[in-house]
């Protein structure tokens, strides 16, 4: 069974079709990539699995289960209970608070008080830079710096399955090539399931298992990463030559 899955699933924003017919399979354990320019309907794919957004047809699957179709749709804080955590686009760190208090927010639906403490220093090990910081309020941030806090946030939250929205969007390099090296480490040693959508394709299909290619709200495209980064259409597209 797979962890989550889209059948199928058509979304609308008023009168715009984001996406068209959309049928995704992320399996248990791997990371799959989605890729595709500007306007594709790869955030909406992310706001559709976590019922950020209802869908117009089709139904997402969560182990199984329907939790967003046009009928029926499970809250988004009900999904972050099921072990569902995003990451999303532009970071958003609460800019008043401290970098804990930050990461803290993440673990706002759990009670069980030693393994937060645990998890936040494991966080803090994990970006060494955090610590540093830690009681710096998150407006004082570089950009990369606030990546580690929305990443760190979201793996305060215990999930199982973690869903990235463009985390090397305005990123350095060397920041960009620790959360790439970080991603690995969570889905390896943790076992926790990624969804990582990427302008960055090379990163994405370096990074992942199988990936899909969304153009104009539909999948246009999908195989094994390690097939699609040899692919002409994919290399003169997306990967420049």
């Amino acid at each position: 069974m797979p962890h989550l899955a889209l059948r199928q699933v058509s979304l609308r924003y008023g009168e715009v079709h984001a996406l068209d017919d959309v049928s995704i399979t992320v399996p248990r354990g791997q990371i799959v990539a989605l890729i595709g320019a500007n306007g594709a309907g790869k955030s909406s794919t992310l706001r559709a699995a976590t019922s950020l957004k209802r869908v117009t047809a089709g139904e997402v699957l969560l182990e199984g289960e329907a939790v967003n179709a046009p009928a029926r749709q499970q809250p988004t804080h009900e999904l972050v209970r099921r072990g569902v955590a995003m990451v999303p686009e532009g970071r958003h760190v609460f800019p008043y608070m401290s970098i804990k208090d930050n990461l803290l927010m993440g673990a706002y639906t759990r009670r069980d008080k030693g393994a937060i403490a645990a998890d936040l220093e494991r966080v803090c090990q994990r970006f060494p830079r955090l610590k540093e910081r830690f009681m710096q309020q998150g407006s004082s941030l570089s950009g990369g710096e606030q990546q580690m806090v929305a990443i760190g946030r979201a793996l305060m939250a215990a999930p199982k399955l973690l869903l990235l929205d463009e985390p090397s969007l305005g990123i350095a390099p060397q920041v960009v090539r620790l959360i790439a090296r970080s991603l690995l480490e969570i889905n390896r040693n943790e076992g926790i399931t990624i969804v990582l959508v990427e302008q960055n394709s090379r990163m994405a299909l370096a990074l992942s298992s199988y990936a899909y290619v969304l153009e104009t709200g539909r999948v246009a495209l999908e195989g094994p990463s390690a097939e699609l980064m040899h692919d002409p259409h994919i290399r003169r597209l997306y990967l420049g030559g």
